[in-house]
């Protein structure tokens, strides 16, 4: 009796998770272990810079006096082992502390929830608009291969990605803001349009849910621009990746098939060429998109655009420690949720990913 009682418990197994939920907690656990690498990484490189950050702090008058350098080190924490102020910041961390400015007196984490939504919005105008130039750009490219039209298109996209985005930003405002004020100028708003009242600091969207048209139409305005000045090298990268993924998949058999049958060209285009085109796309796409949420440092600047990228640069330049690991933290956390997000998509699209 005892025997088969036995025999029935190994018999029974404990239930298997779906292979997709195995998949996303596996990725969310790779996800976690690189967060805390990105802060290990973040506080060592931050510690390692030459400069003095309490010289920059008092200045040359107070850092001349021996004691108000000790006691301000010892108020920083600067005084203690390297290891212990990491725990330390880790520990701040894990309660939602970045740290308080030392130019400002303002927590980081405040400063950063004030300017990161307009980076956002930048950063999300860009990259709807590149993907639905470089896209469309790509695939047009691929079914009018060694054409003039794919000459062009190749010549475009080549352009794209090698003019600096510095130049570009001052042209273009130049241009067609100062002198054919076609295009709003600088800045998120005109200086007589209050802001909308803040549900998600998002201009053109807080405008709209608040009923504001106004507000929204010159929001969008200023936002236009900007967007399509920092959409331009993304543009270049999608046509030129979509069109040799697109290459790659027309000569596969499924789509030598599907032509036999006789389905329509554009069926066969958007069903079986485009959509097996996706999956490295939208890689691309991911990490595109955490690259112009980190990277508007110098469109944010020509545009007088006050998000991440103009706090990081006012930080770095005053050698604020505080604002350059808070900064750096939460463009690593951008690249690994932006990252972790594209392997869900992976594994929804394609069954084959979350097996293995």
């Amino acid at each position: 009796m005892t025997t088969a009682v036995t025999g029935a418990q190994q018999r029974i197994k404990p239930p298997k998770l779906h292979p997709l939920l195995r998949y996303v907690l596996i990725r969310l656990g790779i996800s976690a272990l690189l967060i805390w690498g990105v802060t290990v990484v973040t506080f060592l490189l931050t510690n390692l810079v030459p400069a003095d950050p309490v010289q920059a702090i008092l200045g040359d008058r107070a850092s001349a006096d021996p004691a108000i350098v000790a006691q301000t080190r010892k108020d920083l924490g600067l005084d203690q082992p390297l290891v212990v102020q990491y725990f330390t910041y880790l520990g701040n961390l894990l309660q939602g502390d970045l740290g308080v400015s030392n130019q400002t007196r303002v927590p980081v984490s405040e400063s950063i929830g004030t300017v990161f939504p307009a980076t956002i919005e930048l950063g999300l105008g860009a990259i709807i608009i590149a993907v639905i130039i470089g896209l469309l750009l790509g695939l047009l490219a691929a079914l009018k291969q060694n054409t003039i039209l794919d000459y062009v298109i190749r010549a475009l996209s080549l352009i794209g990605i090698s003019a600096p985005t510095f130049w570009i930003a001052t042209i273009a405002y130049y241009l067609l803001s100062f002198k054919a004020g076609i295009v709003s100028g600088a800045g998120r708003l005109d200086p007589w349009v209050t802001p909308p009242p803040k549900v998600t600091g998002l201009y053109t969207v807080d405008s709209l849910l608040a009923g504001q048209m106004g507000t929204f139409a010159n929001a969008f305005s200023h936002l236009v621009l900007p967007s399509c000045v920092l959409a331009l090298f993304t543009i270049g990268l999608l046509t030129r990746f979509s069109r040799s993924s697109v290459l790659d998949v027309m000569n596969l058999d499924y789509v030598t098939a599907a032509r036999a049958k006789g389905l329509p060209g554009r069926t066969v285009v958007f069903t079986y060429i485009f959509r097996g085109a996706l999956v490295p796309i939208i890689t691309v796409v991911g990490l595109a998109f955490g690259s112009l949420l980190s990277g508007a440092v110098l469109t944010e600047t020509v545009f007088a655009w006050n998000g991440l990228g103009q706090f990081a640069y006012r930080g770095a330049t005053s050698l604020d420690l505080p604002v350059i690991m808070g900064v750096g933290l939460v463009i690593g956390i951008v690249y690994i949720g932006v990252n972790f997000i594209v392997d869900v998509i992976y594994g929804l699209i394609d069954p084959r990913v979350r097996v293995r």
